[in-house]
């Protein structure tokens, strides 16, 4: 009896994947839970095992190829079980980290320079138009009329990427409109380069194309004000450097970066707006109890975002350990899906590399992010008038001024500022 294993589910909003590696071979006999090959998901490695075992009658992927959900993987020659893809027992929560950086999934090959469109009007249907709730969810979370969208999938189907496109095309046709042309205009095409010089040409990972993508559905969908402000942090230093050897004797690492965390963690229960996300369909304020960072992590593979839950009910020293397991699970490639999603605010830190201000773009359904700068010293006086070093560190912060006015956005910064620069102020108003 043959069974055929085809691609589970693994999990909301992945409707594809890449294949790196095929671990059996037609003849090879497999064993109940034994992994067949390795995936990169939406920024996670995994790896796949069947449910059943038996012999391998067929292999029906290679490695570099892109595979969608319910995609014949193997032929199971010999096995008396059910298929595999009709088990709900091979969901995501079955699916194994792969000790390899994180990536992200592989989106569907997207036509050249689509034209963009105006807005169509939405045609009136009985039927739902195809697409999983999750996808329906997006797109209502982002404003767009989920049965305007044409789907790349199978029969019609939508996915998240082409209600992505969808708006990216509105956006456009949008803007082009502004400037008088009517309609909207794709790209014009790249020069040809190799008229100045030789070049090379490589393919965007998988983790670079993802986030390429979301950072243009941000930025495309969310007006973003950026505010800039200086803590100064010298006695919040002094406090560090007091307590980093008793936080270490206890497995924590006391950092200026989790003394932040717990700092804007406080913050955002005292301003919840910064803590929300918008449903602009439904022209409401989602406002959220839990209270979870993501943490912004650079990989080899490019930027991830694991998220630590109920920050505000964690001290330094938990926080502090939590930041060095994600960190180190995104690194090497052990980060879940479920560590990746869930975040309510973003905290982004350059001054391991330097620069001082910046404009972190916010991360869509958020509403804020947080950025840090490396530290400086610069001068300053005390209440005699005499000149002493103080450290100072750059902040900054943007956030959607769909909901987050400019006073607002003022006073958020401002509290965390005087939170840093004042420690006592956590244990007074915190």
């Amino acid at each position: 009896m043959s069974t055929e294993f085809k691609l589970p589910s693994l999990g909301e909003n992945i409707e594809s994947v890449r294949v790196v590696a095929v671990l059996v071979k037609v003849g090879d006999t497999v064993q109940p839970e034994q992994t067949v090959v390795e995936l990169e998901t939406d920024k996670a490695m995994m790896e796949l095992p069947v449910s059943v075992g038996g012999v391998v009658q067929a292999v029906h992927v290679k490695a570099e190829q892109d595979v969608t959900i319910g995609q014949l993987i193997l032929t199971l020659d010999g096995v008396g079980a059910a298929p595999a893809e009709t088990s709900d027992a091979k969901d995501a929560a079955d699916v194994a980290p792969v000790a390899e950086p994180a990536s992200a999934q592989v989106d569907p090959p997207e036509a050249s320079a689509p034209a963009p469109v105006a807005p169509p009007a939405p045609v009136p249907t009985s039927e739902l138009a195809p697409g999983a709730p999750s996808v329906r969810r997006f797109a209502r979370e982002i404003g767009i009329d989920i049965n305007a969208v044409t789907g790349s999938g199978p029969h019609g189907r939508i996915s998240v990427d082409d209600v992505k496109l969808h708006a990216k095309q509105l956006n456009t046709g949008r803007a082009s409109q502004g400037v008088g042309t009517g309609q909207g205009a794709s790209l014009p095409p790249l020069p040809d380069f190799t008229k100045w010089g030789d070049v090379k040409r490589e393919s965007m990972s998988p983790v670079r194309l993802k986030t390429a993508r979301q950072m243009q559905l941000c930025w495309s969908q969310i007006p973003h004000v950026t505010q800039f402000d200086n803590a100064d942090i010298t006695e919040l230093e002094a406090l560090r450097k007091k307590y980093a050897k008793r936080a270490e004797a206890i497995g924590g690492k006391l950092t200026m970066a989790v003394m932040v965390v717990k700092v804007v963690a406080q913050a955002l229960k005292r301003f919840p707006k910064f803590n929300a996300s918008i449903d602009m369909e439904k022209k409401e304020i989602i406002l959220k109890d839990s209270i979870n960072i993501g943490i912004a992590v650079k990989t080899e593979r490019g930027l991830l975002v694991p998220v630590m839950r109920h920050v505000d009910q964690k001290n330094m020293i938990d926080i502090s350990k939590e930041v060095i397991e994600i960190a180190g699970k995104a690194r090497t490639g052990r980060v879940s899906m479920d560590d990746l999603t869930g975040g309510t605010f973003t905290i982004t830190n350059l001054g391991g590399i330097g620069g001082t201000h910046f404009t972190p773009i916010v991360n869509f359904p958020e509403v804020a992010i947080l950025g840090m700068g490396r530290a400086f010293v610069e001068a300053g006086f005390d209440d005699k008038g005499q000149c002493v070093p103080r450290t100072v560190l750059p902040l900054s912060l943007s956030y959607d001024h769909r909901l987050i006015d400019g006073a607002e956005g003022a006073e958020f910064l401002r509290w965390i500022v005087d939170a840093i620069s004042e420690p006592l102020i956590l244990s007074l108003e915190g």
